[in-house]
């Protein structure tokens, strides 16, 4: 707008006599009211908008006039009520000076704008009224969990302002402060029962709503709740001691969970004091397996049990737990049963089952409540055991190859030929030839895809008790238990052979990849060592480099106290 005004380039014919260039065309086009006035203030323009305006209620008209009259400068901006057939709009005008001393003026309906204004406002006041003469207390929590607000009439006892500022835990009972609290939720909470400490140290029933907060990238910044202090009416309805009771329970577990250092033995523990806790005659803790079964299924292994025998768990049963939210009850025969799925960060990750035989009473809600909290930190404690493997793995592990790494492998050799009854046992160095070129040639990533390509080749066709180690860089191992001289000869022809599909992966054909093997049989009852068994298999690798690379040589047979003599072999067809 005002770039026409100024330069006027609106076309000469699309102008009236006696105004600005451009004005006729902006007034008419303009998609509100609009309107010219000249030097006197007369309407000299206007679109049709303005003059319906004008025909409905033109008072509205002489207070511009006032308004432009009293301005020395631009005028600005005036919103002016304006009755019409939908009843009173405010209408807002800018107001610009024109060349010739007149004005324009262009106008926006502002009627809903303001009236959301004053909505919104109306609404903050309300909630506010109606927050302060509420029985409840309303709070707030920050980023680092701590009250931010909490309503003026404070709570528990408590001054409001002797709550901002603390710790939302340090109300807790301390049998219940391990236990979760809507005042650090993570997804909404609805009517959730808790029990806190009062200002002067009494417990205090109290029920809980919260919706938890997030920030524009999605990062937990708070919560905000009510909550109703309840304790007159648990009391009056005896169920203050049977609420304490369970929640002190449920901590017992807790705090047996958290202590065991060792989670399998800490699932074993919560089995039994949870079919205690429960009044319960068994009870069976399972743990999902990694991967999911055909389906999505979530297969379920048994992974703690305590009491008495149960009858045949069926898949179905176990499947409805684990793809169920809540508690699933059943019967098998006289065996009254509930169950829940575990979970961590809302992924399923295992079940807890217990059970009641005979004549028992049927689970009351108390029972549910404590089974409930009972699996949130049981989906907690398979979570801790996951982490353990996690990092046994990887401590054993080679990385790259998924092969035992060094020390694990000497590790378990070490046990394995200690053992009088083992019988022969055959162990080939396996080192790779003209691996350099590959990684000269190609660079380090294609050498990487060698590297796994052979521990596959180890890891085809292995037996349980076999170990296929990586010794480092491109040396690796492979302990055969229960193997003579004959079966090693035929690992080591299909390890070999196998080499052939490797080829692709070669630096060139003047520099194809293959193996060097060198094989060592132990005999049992010798008084060989490890490290003068693998000196033997080591030697016998040489034995086969120097015989011309892609083949395998066997050790002589172990002498203590010599050498020992390296005969080669051609691998067979």
């Amino acid at each position: 707008m005002d770039l026409l005004l100024t330069t006027g380039t609106s076309a000469p014919d699309s102008a009236l006599p006696g105004g600005p260039p451009g004005s006729a065309t902006l007034v008419a086009l303009y998609p509100g009211p609009a309107l010219r006035l000249d030097s006197a203030l007369a309407v000299a323009e206007a679109n049709a908008e303005a003059e319906d305006m004008m025909d409905s209620d033109p008072r509205w008209l002489p207070e511009l006039r006032n308004w432009l009259s009293a301005s020395s400068v631009a005028p600005g901006l005036r919103s002016v009520p304006v009755e019409s057939l939908r009843g009173i709009m405010i209408v807002e005008w800018a107001g610009v000076p024109l060349p010739d001393g007149g004005f324009l003026l262009l106008g926006r309906d502002d009627t809903l704008e303001r009236q959301l204004r004053h909505t919104l406002t109306e609404s903050r006041r309300r909630y506010k009224d109606l927050v302060e003469v509420s029985s409840d207390f309303a709070w707030e929590t920050g980023p680092d969990g701590t009250f931010v607000f909490v309503s003026h009439k404070g709570a528990l006892g408590y001054p409001a302002d002797a709550l901002i500022g603390r710790d939302p835990r340090s109300l807790a009972l301390e049998e219940t402060e391990d236990l979760p609290m809507p005042f650090d939720c993570r997804r909404a909470v609805d009517q959730t029962e808790l029990w806190l400490k009062s200002a002067d140290g009494t417990p205090a029933c109290v029920v809980a709503s919260a919706l938890p907060l997030f920030g524009p990238q999605g990062e937990w910044i708070g919560a905000r709740g009510v909550c109703r202090d309840v304790t007159e009416q648990v009391l009056r309805s005896n169920e203050l001691a049977r609420i304490r009771n369970r929640e002190r329970l449920l901590g017992h577990i807790v705090h047996t969970l958290r202590d065991r250092l060792d989670a399998a033995e800490a699932l074993a523990v919560a089995a039994t004091e949870t079919a205690r806790a429960l009044s319960a005659d068994g009870c069976r803790i399972y743990r999902a397996e990694e991967g999911a079964g055909a389906g999505g299924r979530v297969s379920l292994s048994l992974v703690a049990e305590f009491g008495a025998e149960l009858p045949e768990v069926g898949a179905t049963l176990l499947d409805r737990i684990a793809k169920g939210e809540g508690l699933v009850a059943d019967r098998l025969g006289d065996v009254q049963l509930i169950g829940e799925r575990t979970e961590y960060r809302q992924a399923a990750n295992g079940a807890l089952l217990v059970w009641r035989t005979g004549d028992s009473e049927p689970w009351d809600d108390d029972d549910r409540h404590l089974m409930s909290g009972v699996a949130d930190h049981i989906g907690i404690a398979h979570a801790h055991l996951a982490y353990q493997e996690r990092l046994r793995r990887l401590s054993e592990r080679d990385g790259l190859t998924g092969l035992f790494n060094r020390r694990t492998f000497f590790e378990r050799l070490e046990e394995s030929i200690s053992r009088p009854d083992s019988g022969p046992s055959a162990l080939l160095y396996v080192d790779l030839d003209n691996f350099k070129a590959v990684n000269d040639l190609h660079g380090h990533q294609q050498g990487d895809t060698v590297l796994k390509a052979i521990g596959t080749l180890l890891t085809t066709g292995v037996r349980p008790g076999d170990l296929p180690g990586r010794l480092g860089g491109d040396e690796f191992v492979l302990w055969l238990g229960r193997t003579d001289e004959a079966k090693a000869r035929i690992v080591a022809d299909r390890l070999l052979n196998g080499m052939r599909d490797l080829a692709h992966l070669s630096a060139s054909p003047e520099k194809p990849l293959g193996l060097s093997i060198g094989i060592a049989v132990h005999i049992p009852g010798r008084g060989e060592s490890v490290r003068e068994l693998t000196d033997r298999a080591d030697a016998a690798m040489y034995d086969a480099k120097k015989s011309g690379k892609g083949h395998y040589a066997l050790a002589s047979a172990y002498q203590a106290a010599s050498s020992s003599d390296v005969s080669a072999a051609e691998p067979t067809p």
